[in-house]
């Protein structure tokens, strides 16, 4: 049995189950919703707007189908959602479960966007071409379910393209980059949010989260098919599409 089979999900400090562990994911992105855009801009050194850029291009095709529906899933403050739907034709939407998130893209969006989990959407099954989830699915309280119900959602042959944080696999950037996000990004987030903690919480959820070729394993375990993953910037995140399978049965 796989680890994501068991249950596995995010695991924020002092959290003893799934219900825990939402509830800290949700609070603690509330508190840091007035100032995320600004905290992920230079934490990242800008390099958060070509990852996203990146995400675009590779599902472009998509995009471009006027009869496509797509969904940027636990969208935050929605840079995401505003990215993919800039030049759309594809109708675009955009949901997350933290309300002043949701408020904060509300002003980049004026429609669009819905409040929801991302492990029980309150959608038909079948009826989306395209899931996207920047930086948000490392949060989901069970990765498994949310994969599960990304296949319930998807229409037969539609695609999930989800963008996060990764492990370097260059042995010697990954040392540098772990004293970064360790040492300095804590200190960085913590003094500009005035929230210390979800600073200490965003590099010890990367240390805990699969890393891309395990993560391409547990999509292939959950049913999907002919799933890739790129490295970006040297693995500091990994951009994974899969496909569900166009015989596959919405249950």
């Amino acid at each position: 049995m796989s680890t994501l089979e068991a249950g596995k999900g995010t695991t924020p400090e002092g959290a003893d189950n799934e219900e825990q562990a939402a509830r800290y994911v949700r609070d603690m992105f509330a508190r840091v919703a007035p100032r995320y855009d600004l905290l992920n801009h230079v934490l990242s050194l800008q390099i958060d707007k070509y990852w996203r850029a990146t995400t675009v291009k590779r599902v472009a095709a998509v995009l471009a189908n006027p009869n496509a529906l797509v969904m940027d899933l636990a969208c935050g403050t929605g840079d995401l959602t505003w990215a993919l739907g800039k030049n759309a034709k594809a109708r675009v939407l955009g949901s997350d479960f933290c309300h002043p998130m949701l408020t904060a893209a509300r002003g980049k969006h004026a429609h669009g966007l819905f409040e929801a989990d991302a492990l029980q959407l309150p959608i038909a099954a079948q009826c989306v071409d395209l899931i996207t989830c920047a930086f948000g699915f490392r949060n989901f309280a069970n990765y498994r379910r949310g994969m599960t119900e990304f296949l319930r959602v998807l229409k037969p042959g539609g695609q999930v393209a989800i963008l996060e944080f990764s492990t370097p696999p260059n042995a010697a950037f990954r040392a540098a980059y772990d004293f970064y996000s360790t040492r300095v990004l804590p200190k960085i987030g913590a003094a500009l949010s005035g929230v210390p903690d979800a600073y200490t919480y965003l590099p010890e959820s990367v240390k805990k989260f699969p890393a891309a070729p395990e993560l391409a394993s547990e999509f292939l375990a959950a049913g999907f098919q002919r799933v890739e993953y790129e490295y970006l910037t040297f693995g500091i995140a990994a951009l994974h599409i899969a496909r569900k399978p166009a015989g596959h049965c919405a249950r």
